[in-house]
């Protein structure tokens, strides 16, 4: 340990110098902190589950001419309708207790579905593949699909197999088979990152085992003891449900617009990151450039 001499009039006093820091230590770990930061911030970005906004605190979201039910269906999450003012079927069919409540044309639901619209836009406006229509069979990783020709059709089991975002753009309406022949595996996959939108209607057959939300332009038909992991959004047009189970997740893993593994997902004929992204991209070179400067200047 150094030391330092000083002088008195009687006698001299040691006192113990701590090494000092050097600059070039300081700036590292001051570059370390806002390289934190900046990712801190990268994966604290929306996820894609939130570009629902408000809508997605409902299971069910009807417009014209009302929410319909028969039978014993359990509905996990808030069921609105506007702007009509119309749900009928409730009960026999209930709300799971603590989980939501009815909103007749309220505004909240008029909130909702505005938030309903704008994430319809976003969703379709995203680039993506083309796969085969018919989805039974297929064994698909995380990304943006869109049928071949015609509309997806889901006859079978549909496979995804690890966790990200995955959207089906089709092309006018979906279908599933009914009799309980169609399901969706999800394998790591959650419900809460899966999206369906439908410019025109969905049907979605009895005994079907589906997952994801459901946007849907016009209307939506829950076939007889089908299930939805996710919810039915249904635009201008009324949601139908008959002795189901719906569902409304929550959380979901996808940050921003990112897939794990794949390059990031950008809207139709862009050619570069969202406006979000490049902040956080410039973000972090300011702070990686500003860091290396000071390095430099300490070291000299």
């Amino acid at each position: 340990m150094n030391t330092q001499i000083t002088q008195g009039t009687s006698a001299a006093h040691t006192v113990p110098v701590l090494p000092k820091r050097s600059g070039l230590s300081r700036n590292c770990h001051c570059l370390l902190a806002g390289l934190g930061l900046a990712a801190v911030l990268l994966a604290s970005s929306p996820a894609m589950a939130q570009v629902l906004g408000t809508a997605g605190n409902f299971a069910v979201l009807g417009a014209v001419p009302n929410v319909v039910n028969t039978g014993p269906t359990v509905v996990t999450g808030s069921v609105g309708v506007f702007p009509s003012l119309a749900i009928t079927g409730f009960p026999p069919g209930i709300i799971v207790p603590g989980t939501g409540v009815l909103h007749f044309g309220d505004a909240v639901a008029q909130q909702a579905q505005t938030d309903n619209t704008a994430a319809f836009g976003v969703l379709t406006g995203l680039a993506s593949i083309v796969i085969p229509a018919q989805l039974g069979g297929q064994v698909l990783g995380p990304g943006v699909y869109r049928p071949i020709v015609g509309d997806f059709d889901l006859t079978g089991m549909l496979t995804l197999t690890t966790p990200g975002l995955y959207v089906f753009q089709t092309a006018a309406a979906l279908v599933t088979s009914s009799g309980g022949t169609s399901s969706v595996n999800l394998g790591g996959a959650s419900p809460c990152d899966i999206f369906w939108t439908v410019p025109s209607s969905a049907a979605i057959g009895t005994g079907s085992v589906m997952a994801g939300s459901i946007l849907a332009l016009t209307s939506i038909t829950i076939g007889t003891g089908a299930s939805l992991q996710g919810r039915a959004l249904a635009q201008t047009g009324t949601v139908t449900l008959a002795s189901n189970a719906v569902t409304a997740c929550s959380g979901g893993t996808v940050p921003g617009f990112l897939v794990p593994g794949v390059v990031p997902i950008l809207p139709r004929g862009a050619d570069g990151p969202t406006l979000s992204q490049w902040a956080m991209v410039m973000l972090t070179m300011i702070l990686a450039f500003v860091g290396f400067t000071a390095m430099r200047r300490q070291a000299r």
